[in-house]
């Protein structure tokens, strides 16, 4: 009898080893140059070197690769590695909207409930009266609890307290109904947008569709979070379709109009700034724009001025820096511990900004 209590352990330790399974890459995909040669970057290998060290010795980093004009500048950790990229996703999510926007099959100012987005509880008339436009800016009103957790709950309201559009917060029911909006409209899950709109095209090294997963809760919401799981490398080649204005290997994948419009400020800084507690004093400052944080001030340095990022917890960060033609991806590969809160560990938002400070931005400033 005492064996037997054992095998409900035994089960659940063998299904998340399962589901921890990694698929092997698809496609063989194409790899970035090299930068063989540092003259005219703006960096010394005494700096890349100084990085380096600093990543070994400080911080949690898995996988980090720096783009220079596109090429590789400067590369550390796993960079292969699949893993959750956390509420990246959702920037990438933004991405794969432009395509229908732009061809009429998504219409912006639809609202939720015309669609027939709904809950297992009811949404009221006021919530269903949200647009798509309010949903991928975070400002539905709808403050339903989501089927995952990670969103600001502190700044969430009493339901139908708020106009649809007045009110900003980060609140995960908006961007899981954003992913099952985008199926619904496409007729594609999120992930085969992903493959045809971004990992053929831009030749993913690391692209498998079996290892994407999403995150079901129907005790709370019928509306999953769409996870999304990629390497280092992939994620940066997501960020250089940004800074390239959507455009590959001389196609125009993503429009320009939609990539400005996304990088675009919906929620000002101040507004962001009252959500967490920071103000103009504070160091490091982001407005809102479609599912892409826009950094408004950088410690006042103008290299920073019209860079953005994706941003997930734990260390995940997709940064754009036009300024510099530079991209940087970050990656934490979180541990089973930590993901479940059992242990402590990741990059904190705040240490990577002070990270591209010190070791990107040009020293003449």
């Amino acid at each position: 009898m005492k064996k037997l209590k054992y095998i409900p352990i035994i089960i659940t330790v063998f299904s998340i080893c399962l589901s921890c399974r990694t698929h092997n890459p698809r496609y063989e995909g194409t790899p970035f140059e090299n930068n063989n040669s540092l003259v005219g970057t703006g960096f010394l290998q005494q700096k890349l070197d100084s990085l380096t060290n600093f990543l070994k010795n400080n911080l949690e980093t898995t996988g980090m690769l720096v783009l220079k004009d596109g090429k590789i500048l400067f590369e550390y950790g796993d960079t292969k590695e699949i893993s959750y990229i956390a509420s990246c996703r959702k920037s990438v999510l933004s991405i794969l909207y432009g395509k229908y926007v732009e061809n009429g099959v998504i219409n912006l100012n639809q609202t939720i409930g015309e669609i027939g987005i709904d809950e297992y509880n009811g949404l009221l008339d006021i919530e269903k009266s949200a647009t798509i436009n309010h949903i991928i800016s975070a400002r539905s009103g709808v403050f339903y609890e989501p089927a995952n957790g990670g969103y600001d709950e502190k700044n969430i309201l009493e339901r139908g307290s708020v106009i649809p559009g007045e009110y900003f917060v980060y609140n995960n029911w908006d961007f899981n109904v954003a992913g099952s909006i985008l199926e619904i409209k496409s007729g594609n899950s999120v992930y085969q947008e992903i493959e045809e709109q971004l990992a053929i095209p831009l030749g993913f090294q690391d692209w498998n569709i079996k290892n994407q997963k999403r995150k079901y809760n129907k005790r709370k919401s019928k509306y999953p979070a769409h996870h999304i799981y990629l390497s280092t490398r992939d994620m940066a080649k997501i960020g250089q379709l940004m800074l390239n204005k959507g455009q590959w290997n001389g196609k125009q994948l993503i429009s320009k109009n939609w990539i400005d419009k996304i990088t675009t400020t919906v929620t000002p800084t101040e507004i962001v700034n009252e959500r967490y507690g920071l103000n103009e004093s504070s160091p490091f400052q982001f407005s809102y724009g479609y599912m892409w944080w826009l950094v408004d001030n950088f410690k006042n340095h103008p290299d920073f001025e019209s860079a953005y990022t994706a941003h997930g917890w734990g260390g995940q960060f997709i940064t754009v820096i036009p300024k510099l033609n530079i991209v940087v991806a970050h990656k934490y590969k979180v541990p089973t511990l930590v993901n479940w809160g059992l242990k402590q560990g990741g990059v904190a938002n705040e240490t990577f900004w002070e990270l591209l400070y010190h070791f990107i931005k040009t020293e003449n400033n």
